[in-house]
């Protein structure tokens, strides 16, 4: 099986020769107006109220309104992937989001509902150049995309380790093209419940973006650990802000 730093590597060097269009994939880069907007009604107004008791989100004035950017959030549950839109999509930032999803999200109807809100598909074990093109290419138009940087779902209210790819991916668009600005905000989720039920909370946190051209010192592989370093310290901080405010008694938690 072909790890992928060897087919990160591969992408970097075609990144490089230019040999990768701008042109997309007309399959994963599509979002249907008209549904994006029925869902960020229904989501927004109807079942993210009525299912948690209390939403709350910090920190929105750190996203950037326009710009290539990654939003990088802890996974503690699927909810996560219907609170982000709305917590930083288009009602906060007036634009729409770019999730990074298995391959086996994007299957049947489920993977047509996916993809119609902006999905693209990624082989977990066996990720291919055409997923690190994509995703390059969307942060070259300057999109927002969403990569859960801990690669799965955590319910312990701890910050896991998290995958290289993130920063890998945002170094090579930055170092294929000098200035172009991405930026990768941490996010963190918390819920009062390990399986949020109807009634639970949810808090969200939202950080400082950090500026990917602060980390390109010329060898790819290194700066990208030192980004992903200082990306897992972002989320830990902001994980034990939650903790704080956990323990003087401002926020509800079950076990």
């Amino acid at each position: 099986m072909m790890e992928f730093d060897s087919i990160f590597d591969t992408g970097r060097r075609k990144i490089a020769n230019g040999k990768f269009c701008t042109k997309l994939a007309d399959a994963d880069s599509r979002i249907s107006p008209w549904l994006s907007s029925l869902t960020y009604l229904l989501a927004g107004n109807i079942l993210l109220p009525l299912y948690f008791s209390q939403i709350t989100i910090t920190g929105q004035e750190n996203l950037p309104k326009s710009g290539p950017v990654i939003l990088a959030p802890t996974h503690k549950a699927r909810w996560d992937s219907l609170l982000l839109p709305y917590a930083t999509g288009r009602y906060i930032t007036g634009r729409d989001l770019r999730f990074m999803v298995t391959s086996t999200e994007c299957q049947g109807f489920q993977g047509w509902f996916v993809r119609r809100l902006g999905g693209f598909p990624i082989n977990a074990k066996r990720p291919s150049i055409t997923t690190l093109r994509h995703t390059v290419e969307l942060l070259l138009r300057g999109e927002m995309l969403v990569i859960y940087p801990e690669g799965g779902i955590f319910r312990d209210n701890e910050v896991h380790l998290l995958k290289p790819g993130i920063a890998r991916l945002a170094m090579s668009a930055e170092s294929s093209h000098p200035g172009l600005g991405v930026k990768i905000v941490p996010i963190c989720f918390n819920y009062s419940h390990p399986y949020p039920s109807w009634g639970a909370d949810v808090t969200i946190s939202i950080g400082s973006p950090i500026k990917v051209s602060d980390y390109a010192q010329g060898c790819i592989k290194q700066d990208a650990k030192s980004l992903t370093d200082d990306l897992h310290h972002a989320l830990q901080q902001l994980n034990y802000q939650y903790d704080d405010l956990a323990s003087s008694g401002f926020v509800h938690i079950e076990s």
